[in-house]
């Protein structure tokens, strides 16, 4: 299946990423040969544009402003969910845009296969059994969360002078004891737990879970009513608007659209039933196995889309578009509606579908658009990437996992070979170049060749016995630097 609007003779064409970066050791040079031009989905001149052929681009000399940074996750989402990843009745013109502005990666990956030890990994750049609350999968309590003594993201950011927000789903312990304002951020309005019923706020124990601020239990409430993903639209679209002075600025825009329940805007008759259900004391409810479509999921993801297209559009209508670098992504493969052929398994799973993901990242006065790479990558180098080219250190008693792309994105610097680790109870998974090493709950070892089999379905453990001990004995080396599950 090609993606919307990329002709299957576009030709292959090498493109560069020009200028420099204060505070960061980047430069100017051609980008590698995993990277070609792109028509993502679109309008047909624009698509036409994006197909043609360019020659190198000419640098853009030093850029000497840090750049702001807008970090978007969408819930669940599978990884051929958009137009431009493919999907056959899903239309998302917005982020297909953002693709053909940027680079949209093919082959790269969620720090794990579920929601909190994603976020774990992306907060702290390292995987997420390093941390007893990176254990849980996912956090469904209040006896474990992200220690506010470990360094994020966001405070070693702020350290290195920015302001920094997260607006949306927080999913990394609850208060008293956890909360981002407990972890770097400096402001936070949204909800604490895994998943709400989109119109009450209602979350899985059927507590109301909309907060602003809450550093503290027993911090107020804040009620608002209206289907969640415009509010959330309309508080980021605030914030990229606001007066920052000097500082450049992080927002960690995590929407919860499109997890569980399936209710689309407007369903106010199902989100009725829904928390009808819950105050009568039916824990299920909110997972609403019961409910939702292919057309119902179709419509939230398109309503994720008009949302990221009204939060982008903010953005340039404030005079910061070229200074930011956009992040999209999903915190983990999609659920049951999801869209992900060919790729095997979902959410919860280390096979493909689970964690592969939908990875776009834009950033016009440093990346050329139209690109599209295959290097693999995963959610912890995206810290170490952001925080290279932000100016800021990771502290040295917590080491990243993750590896810096910034070369590779600002200079063509081909990526080193490595390994890219994933660990979840009953399962094990590790990629280095185009092999994967997987082991599910059924305990066999098995060997995947992902340049020709995405779907992982031709098992090449017995043909290649000395590759597969290699790679086992890699992610065995690995977990025995973790912690074990209790």
């Amino acid at each position: 299946m090609q993606p919307h609007g990329l002709s299957r003779s576009s030709r292959l064409s090498r493109r560069s990423f020009a200028g420099g970066v204060a505070g960061a050791a980047v430069g100017v040079g051609a980008v590698g040969a995993a990277t070609r031009a792109d028509a993502a989905s679109g309008a047909p001149a624009e698509a036409a544009e994006a197909a043609a052929e360019r020659p190198f681009a000419a640098a853009r000399g030093r850029h000497s402003r840090r750049p702001n940074i807008l970090f978007i996750l969408g819930d669940d989402l599978g990884w051929a969910d958009l137009s431009s990843y493919g999907s056959p009745h899903i239309r998302t013109p917005n982020l297909d845009r953002l693709a053909r502005q940027g680079v949209r990666f093919t082959d790269a990956y969620s720090g794990s296969a579920t929601c909190s030890p994603t976020r774990f990994s992306l907060y702290t750049g390292r995987y997420p059994g390093r941390t007893k609350g990176g254990l849980a999968e996912p956090i469904a309590d209040r006896s474990v969360g992200l220690d506010p003594t470990h360094p994020t993201l966001a405070s070693l950011l702020r350290d290195a002078g920015y302001a920094t927000a997260l607006i949306g789903k927080w999913h990394c312990g609850y208060l008293p004891d956890y909360s981002p304002t407990k972890s770097g951020w400096d402001e936070f309005f949204g909800n604490f737990g895994g998943a709400l019923e989109y119109y009450s706020k209602l979350g899985l124990g059927g507590e109301y879970d909309l907060y602003e601020g809450a550093v503290r239990e027993g911090d107020a409430e804040y009620k608002d009513l209206r289907y969640y993903t415009q509010i959330l639209t309309d508080r980021a679209s605030d914030y990229v608007r606001r007066d920052h002075g000097d500082k450049p600025w992080l927002l960690n825009l995590n929407f919860t659209t499109p997890h569980w329940p399936w209710i689309a805007d407007g369903d106010k008759e199902e989100s009725a039933e829904i928390v009808r259900r819950i105050k009568a004391g039916d824990k299920g409810a909110l997972r609403h196995q019961d409910g939702g479509s292919v057309e119902k999921y179709a419509e939230m993801v398109e309503d994720l889309d008009r949302s990221v297209g009204e939060v982008l559009r903010a953005l340039r209508k404030s005079g910061q578009e070229r200074d930011t670098l956009v992040f999209f992504a999903s915190d983990n493969g999609g659920e049951r509606f999801s869209y992900n052929w060919p790729l095997s398994g979902n959410k919860g799973s280390l096979k493909e579908g689970g964690i592969r993901v939908p990875t776009i990242v834009r950033w016009p006065a440093r990346i050329d658009g139209g690109q599209v790479s295959d290097e693999p990558v995963y959610t912890p180098d995206w810290t170490a990437t952001l925080l290279e080219i932000a100016g800021a250190r990771p502290h040295p008693a917590y080491p990243l996992d993750g590896t810096s792309l910034a070369p590779y994105l600002l200079k063509g610097k081909a990526v080193a070979e490595r390994e890219l680790f994933w660990r979840v109870r009953g399962e094990r998974a590790l990629r280095r170049g185009k092999w994967k090493y997987y082991r599910g709950k059924g305990g066999a070892d098995q060997l995947f060749d992902l340049a020709a089999d995405r779907r992982e379905q031709a098992d090449r453990a017995a043909g290649e016995p000395e590759l597969l001990a290699e790679l086992r004995a890699a992610w065995e080396r690995t977990d025995g630097e973790l912690l074990a599950y209790g």
